[in-house]
């Protein structure tokens, strides 16, 4: 490539990466802002976060394009093909995060608008900061393309997982003492599986800049261990 070529790729593949981080903390506001109407109850954030998610998704299509876009003018290799790949991964989870915030704003709708006054009381505090941790987390490796923290994101990603069986447990009980608190239990459980979900959607960005870094895909390394150790 002539050097006028590399330097306007050096600017799309910079482009690419600072829209990828816009959308990551348009999707943290999401989150942070369904959690925040969950617990005050407010509609009006609840519906501004319904309907934002419409952005999100419009900040994947016009990511996905300019990757394609970069692929097809001048194919990348090495390093910067596996940026580009990563970018598109990347997008898609982040996508899925805002899926998740709006489904948590629609289930906290219907509880706060729920004719049956209970809200149930369990411990999601803990798993619901340390998925948007991880979120922050996994966006500030992508940025500095620093693989150093996946050690560190897998032990936050179990934890996570272990908050969201901790809940299920005490959702379980409400529901088996009292049936009339089944309903609203539920949306509760959808609310905490989908807590545990971001952590899952931010755990798999941190594996797209092991990735990026170092050139190797993780994102079974447990399963193909495990598989090894059978045989």
């Amino acid at each position: 490539m002539t050097e006028h070529t590399l330097k306007k790729f050096d600017v799309e593949l910079e482009v690419i990466r600072r829209n990828l981080l816009q959308m990551g903390g348009r999707v943290e506001a999401q989150v942070t802002q369904a959690l925040e109407g969950l617990r005050s109850g407010d509609i009006a954030l609840l519906d501004q976060v319904v309907q934002g998610d419409k952005q999100v998704n419009l900040a994947q299509i016009e990511l996905d394009d300019n990757c394609s876009h970069i692929i097809a003018r001048h194919q990348p290799a090495a390093g910067d093909l596996r940026l580009v790949l990563a970018t598109i991964k990347a997008a898609s989870d982040l996508e899925r995060i805002g899926d998740e915030a709006k489904k948590i704003a629609k289930a906290a709708r219907r509880l706060h608008q729920s004719e049956v006054k209970f809200m149930p009381r369990v411990g999601l505090s803990q798993a619901t900061d340390t998925a948007i941790e991880m979120l922050r987390a996994a966006l500030d490796a992508f940025a500095r393309v620093n693989a150093d923290s996946i050690e560190e994101m897998r032990r936050k990603d179990a934890e996570v997982d272990s908050g969201f069986k901790g809940v299920m447990r005490q959702l379980i009980t409400y529901m088996m003492e009292d049936p009339r608190t089944i309903s609203n239990s539920l949306e509760m459980l959808f609310i905490a599986k989908s807590i545990e979900r971001v952590g899952d959607h931010a755990m798999n960005i941190a594996e797209h800049v092991v990735y990026v870094a170092r050139g190797k895909d993780v994102r079974f390394e447990n399963s193909q261990a495990a598989l090894g150790d059978k045989r």
